[in-house]
């Protein structure tokens, strides 16, 4: 099952299930269902049962097609945005830094993010806004201490992000990946969530591919990562309670544009796509702040 964030002109979210026909609005077709993405995971498989049911009996006005409709940050109302650093082997070799030996993680403010379609935004005090696709994980059900071995349970699904990064705010001002990576409107998360049946265990040995004006610019595997999905939220929930919602992102690949010579940065006019294997394509044009 695929599961979206949307609006509609009014800009009220809410949630739709991804079908061949487009996209069907849960607030028309299973009016008593929550109304949000993350209201509706919280109240577990037997809403998550009914949706894809109501799914499949709508009526055509509950069906919009994708271009008619706003798609938002995947989980708008997220509690934590949790991204990890430094978990491709590639990626650190180019960046010319030493393995941490554990997860390095930081987080992204939802004022950050923007969803498929929207815009990608180039501050106007930076000229280094960087590119970074990554595989991005929706928690399902709480925990603490979670254990590794029983971490994929925890998993609602999965989806493509686009840690889109100011270089020189992140490592020229001193170590400042929170200022770096939180300027407004500058990654994107979605265009849909996946459930875990649908994509091999952990979201393991998916090709992810990020294009820039339609030149691949990452070309990657998902198996390539240091510390897989289960390691990942198990270290994680020992410091903080995963809730409902939460996303964990995983890391990027090599090619990211600050490592390349002459460097790559996205710039006004642009187009980036991230593309993983079973999930989508992440598709943001980029544009500069007025």
């Amino acid at each position: 099952m695929r599961l979206t964030s949307f609006c509609h002109e009014d800009g009220i979210p809410c949630v739709g299930i991804v079908t061949a026909g487009g996209i069907v609005d849960l607030s028309r077709a299973a009016p008593t269902l929550p109304r949000g993405l993350k209201q509706l995971l919280r109240a577990g498989y037997s809403a998550l049962q009914a949706a894809e049911t109501a799914a499949k009996e709508a009526a055509a006005t509950a069906i919009f097609d994708p271009g008619a409709v706003t798609l938002l940050p995947l989980v708008p109302d997220a509690g934590k945005v949790l991204c990890v650093g430094m978990n491709y082997s590639d990626h650190i070799a180019e960046a010319g830094a030493v393995p941490p030996g554990f997860p390095v993680f930081f987080i992204r403010a939802l004022t950050s993010l923007v969803g498929h379609g929207q815009a990608m935004v180039v501050p106007k005090v930076s000229h280094q806004f960087d590119y970074e696709g990554e595989l991005a994980v929706v928690i399902g059900k709480a925990g603490r201490y979670i254990e590794q071995a029983s971490a994929l349970a925890h998993v609602a699904g999965y989806s493509v992000f686009n840690d889109g990064s100011v270089r020189d705010y992140q490592l020229e001002r001193g170590p400042q990946w929170t200022m770096g990576k939180n300027f407004d409107f500058s990654g994107a998360l979605g265009p849909w969530l996946v459930t875990p049946d649908e994509l091999p265990e952990g979201g393991r040995q998916l090709t992810l591919q990020t294009r820039l004006n339609g030149q691949v610019v990452q070309d990657s595997n998902t198996s390539n990562m240091i510390y897989d999905v289960a390691y990942l939220i198990a270290y994680a929930s020992q410091a903080m309670t995963l809730e409902v919602g939460d996303v964990i992102v995983t890391g990027t690949p090599e090619g990211v544009g600050f490592s390349r010579k002459p460097p790559i940065f996205m710039k006004n006019g642009d187009i980036c796509e991230v593309e993983i294997e079973g999930i989508g394509n992440l598709r943001n044009p980029v544009m500069g702040e007025a």
